[in-house]
């Protein structure tokens, strides 16, 4: 599948409930190329190399593994951002029920870009 048709079959698969965005899935298709588990092939379609069907070593390594680098870090935090956006737009978006966790989170991180802009340290 192209990253639009891998959008609507998860789209479909959640039964509407998520639909990753552009955002989400062509970075992702990126790195799963440069990592060498899936190819992009002439017709814009991906397809899974050999390595990614080498089963579990691969995917403990890959699925495994949290932020390396302060923007490994920042990235997830924005895809994560973009995550409850999406959610929020949908038919199950009421987050209302998490604003005093949104609020706590986003003054956490008022209070790192305070600090920076200070030259202190976080």
């Amino acid at each position: 599948m192209n990253g639009a048709e891998i959008m609507e079959e998860m789209d479909r698969m959640s039964m509407g409930w998520w639909r990753p965005s552009p955002g989400s899935i062509y970075p992702l298709l990126e790195q799963l190329a440069q990592e060498k588990l899936v190819r992009k092939r002439e017709d814009g379609r991906y397809e899974v190399t050999e390595a990614a069907r080498g089963g579990p070593d691969w995917m403990h390594g890959w699925m495994g593994r949290g932020p390396r680098s302060p923007q490994d870090a920042l990235a997830e935090i924005e895809a994560y951002a973009a995550f409850l956006e999406d959610l929020g737009r949908g038919e199950k978006g009421d987050l209302s029920a998490m604003a005093p966790r949104l609020k706590a989170v986003a003054k956490r991180l008022d209070d790192l870009v305070d600090r920076s802009a200070r030259g202190k340290p976080a």
